[in-house]
């Protein structure tokens, strides 16, 4: 992620996303301890109090469990992590549509994208 934040939407708006999609990745597991506020705001270049924003947002999702003393877990519940792949995947076929759809391609190059994108993720 770095610096490269969208200046029209909320910081920490755009490091809950980051997060998710890192769980989402597998980048971080069910029940695994996320970075310190300290250290990933650091990491980010953004102000602890933005990052500490963007965990308690996560926490109010159910996304993220806090332990006091012991720092912010992503959470174990299945599920939960499961159900933000989904979502993910289908903000992405949304946005593929979109896209493709103002092309006007004919049927056969687009089931040409189709099978490209089946063999990428198997």
């Amino acid at each position: 992620m770095g610096n490269e934040f969208d200046p029209h939407r909320p910081i920490y708006l755009q490091i809950v996303e980051e997060v998710k999609r890192r769980v989402a990745r597998g980048d971080y597991t069910p029940g695994q301890q996320l970075p310190s506020v300290r250290e990933l705001s650091q990491d980010l270049g953004v102000n602890p109090n933005t990052l500490a924003r963007a965990y308690l947002e996560l926490e109010r999702e159910g996304f993220v469990v806090s332990r006091r003393g012991q720092g912010s877990f992503v959470t174990a519940e299945p599920g939960r992590v499961a159900e933000e792949r989904r979502r993910l995947a289908e903000a992405a076929a949304d946005r593929f549509a979109a896209e493709i759809s103002g092309l006007a391609l004919g049927v056969t190059h687009f089931e040409a994208l189709v099978n490209r994108i089946r063999k990428a993720v198997r």
